[in-house]
């Protein structure tokens, strides 16, 4: 019976250990988008970083035998401290990783060869950490009051685990719960996007790093001080694989399905093996577990991608009981569409915008604006000057330069030479996310709604200044942020009835026909609050009599002080609402003026109007 216990024991602080972990990884990976597979180094800098502060000076314990740095015989909880805060700093150097030069998988292939790298060093150098021996006789937590093998100790050191596994699920779940959750959930569904609307991903990416190596490197303290061994081959990168499989498993993106995840894979499948006959070589068995982990991830990934326990819908609509409506595709999806009377919908009220001084003074201005890629410019040399209040078109042959100018006015492509002022600033080199706080906000040539989020956490993500969208707001809980984020979704629903798509408030964007989709961004934007509104192909694959319907909103937003500009291929739209209107061909600037007045040119017809 008492062997019994101790096997329980042993299985509680293993369960917490692995449930820390997955939890961890889940937050980066489920939430946040970020694939590390070097997550495992964090847990094992956390480990080593516990024992060395619980022993003494090595040239001292157990006559030196081994060799390790520190050894200031720290009492607990600090060495447990100690492993979180050097999980967190561990990360420091990895942030360019997961920087904007290097994102999504090449981000996973960098960590993964870093994790590769630092196993090979610690196996190699002796002084620092001992080699391939590691650190054995760690003392446990008050192992000169109370006997570390004796049973009550036992179980007490699994309660202590469980309960700071306890603390560790309900702050992730508060984090993720927030606007700031929402806004992860956005850079993980599409983090250009989320840059473009004014999110700081570099810096959300950071603070998802460094939290989950803290809490790596807390799980990694739990389990060195009750094994009281360290060895390096222990954690090999190959133990990220199986978090992976665990978080996967259980369902990313969802809190329980990570600890779901860790009770099945990493300590069920360890577990099981344990009771296997002897088959063949000793070395076929821990094989066969391999080939079982990968087989049950191939599994999942095709049959049940989202895990036992998929991610839940956030429903966030004001109408209780409404059960989410999923949008149809085809014609009849965007002729349902009724948007509300352009007289009665009250946008400055709705957007939170004041009245504006309607001036048509230079709000945007370019000057010989140029970019290349690998040595082929595609765009040359434009000059152009947007007025404030004004519709203005942008047109041109399909490899004109019109996406493209676009995106370096909103900075999510760097000008390769030339510069862009705004309201006589130079914003040339300001990040994508700036120039979205600033009132410089875009959409996208191609449908760039976060997926995985209802239509209205799309739009209540873009809402900017929320004081719950931020690691230290979340933290601070909802009696902080939740009056304001109730404010937040009344807003989105009042622009989502306008627009008429209230009744798909709940339902997931991804799954919104073409025009819905293209409806679902431009109110997004408008909820950014921009002073300059880029739009890139609104109307592509949107039905004639809505895109008039937009049109007419469009032009509204400029009679109330609001500069739009407009890359367009359907000429009715263009001749109907713009004005005026910037002619690119072959990357430069061909003609600016009234629709009437580009006709009369001869090339301006040549190049574009006659086809």
């Amino acid at each position: 019976m008492s062997a019994i216990a101790f096997y329980a024991a042993t299985i509680i602080v293993y369960g917490a250990v692995d449930s820390m972990a997955c939890l961890a990884l889940n937050v980066q990976f489920g939430f946040a988008g970020l694939s590390n597979f070097g997550f495992i180094i964090f847990q094992a800098g956390g480990a080593y970083v516990a024992a060395i502060l619980s022993m003494g000076p090595w040239q001292k314990s157990n006559n030196g035998f081994q060799q390790y740095v520190l050894g200031w015989h720290l009492v607990w909880p600090l060495p447990w401290i100690g492993a979180a805060i050097f999980g967190g700093l561990l990360a420091l150097p990895f942030v360019f990783l997961v920087g904007k030069r290097l994102r999504g998988d090449f981000a996973a292939v960098g960590l993964l060869v870093s994790a590769v790298l630092l196993n090979q060093l610690v196996n190699n150098f002796v002084p620092l950490f001992n080699g391939a021996a590691g650190i054995s006789i760690v003392p446990a937590p008050f192992s000169g009051k109370w006997n570390p093998q004796g049973l009550g100790y036992q179980f007490a050191y699994g309660g202590v685990a469980v309960v700071l596994c306890v603390l560790v699920y309900f702050l992730l779940r508060r984090m993720t719960e927030s606007p700031y959750g929402r806004s992860l959930r956005a850079m993980r569904d599409n983090d250009v996007v989320a840059d473009a609307l004014g999110k700081n991903v570099r810096v959300q990416r950071t603070s998802m790093l460094i939290l989950g190596g803290m809490i790596a490197g807390l799980s990694g303290a739990i389990l060195v001080g009750f094994i009281n061994l360290w060895a390096p081959g222990a954690w090999g990168y190959a133990e990220t694989i199986v978090l992976f499989a665990a978080v996967i498993v259980g369902g990313a993106g969802n809190h329980k399905g990570a600890v779901l995840g860790a009770i099945l894979v990493p300590l069920g499948f360890e577990e099981i093996t344990r009771f296997l006959p002897p088959i063949g070589s000793p070395s076929l068995v821990p094989a066969l577990e391999w080939v079982a982990i990968g087989l049950l991830i191939i599994l999942f990934l095709w049959f049940r991608p989202n895990g036992v326990l998929p991610e839940k819908r956030r429903l966030l609509s004001s109408v209780i009981g409404r059960v989410p409506v999923e949008a149809v595709s085809g014609d009849d999806a965007e002729t349902s569409i009724n948007i509300g009377s352009v007289d009665e919908f009250n946008f400055q009220s709705v957007l939170k915008t004041a009245p504006v001084a309607i001036d048509h003074h230079a709000i945007l201005t370019t000057e010989l604006l140029t970019k290349s890629f690998n040595g082929v410019t595609v765009v040359s040399d434009v000059s152009v000057t947007i007025e404030q209040g004004r519709l203005t078109g942008m047109i041109g042959p399909n490899g004109a330069g019109k996406s493209t100018t676009l995106a370096m006015l909103a900075g999510t492509l760097p000008a390769t030479s030339g510069k862009i002022f705004y309201e006589g600033r130079d914003i040339t080199h300001l990040p994508s996310f700036k120039r979205a706080q600033l009132g410089v906000v875009r959409t996208f040539q191609l449908a760039s709604e976060f997926k995985k989020l209802t239509v209205l956490e799309n739009l209540v993500c873009a809402i900017p200044r929320q004081s719950g969208d931020s690691f230290r707001g979340s933290v601070r809980g909802r009696r902080y942020w939740g009056a304001e984020d109730k404010a937040n979704i009344e807003r989105a629903e009042e622009i989502l009835e306008g627009f008429g798509l209230a009744q798909y408030a709940d339902a997931y964007a991804g799954g919104l026909s073409g025009g819905q989709r293209r409806l679902v961004e431009i109110m997004r934007a408008l909820l950014a609050e921009p002073k300059v509104l880029l739009l890139d192909e609104p109307m592509a694959g949107v039905h004639a009599n809505l895109a008039r319907k937009i049109g007419n909103h469009l032009t509204k937003l400029c009679d109330g002080g609001m500069t739009i500009v407009m890359v367009e291929h359907e000429l009715s739209i263009t001749d109907e609402f713009c004005d005026p209107v910037i002619v690119l061909a072959e990357g430069r600037v061909l003609a600016q003026g009234t629709m009437a007045e580009l006709r009369a040119n001869s090339e301006v017809v040549e190049a574009y109007l006659v086809g």
